[in-house]
């Protein structure tokens, strides 16, 4: 087996959520879209940009991102177990 330099490209099938929001949070994200679209020009629908907010958000979480470093459990499987596409029984 050759090796490569990339390693295998991890799993990137979507996951459907599904959620609730009070009104107040509902009101902000379609506050967000209108300026959003005022300053990009372009109209995207809050469900598009809800995604891009959470990454934002997470990637923006300094303890979180420590936590993880340090192998934070996700979605049943160390971290370093899912970079090496273990079972995480190995």
């Amino acid at each position: 087996m050759a090796n490569l330099k990339l390693g295998k490209l991890p799993d990137r099938t979507p996951s459907k959520i599904t959620i609730t929001v009070s009104a107040d949070l509902s009101q902000a994200l379609n506050d967000y879209a209108a300026l959003y679209r005022q300053t990009y020009g372009e109209a995207e629908k809050v469900a598009e940009l809800i995604p891009f907010i959470l990454a934002g958000f997470l990637e923006s979480d300094r303890a979180f991102a420590k936590a993880r470093n340090k192998g934070l459990p996700a979605a049943g499987a160390p971290e370093e177990s899912r970079r090496r596409g273990g079972s995480g029984s190995e």
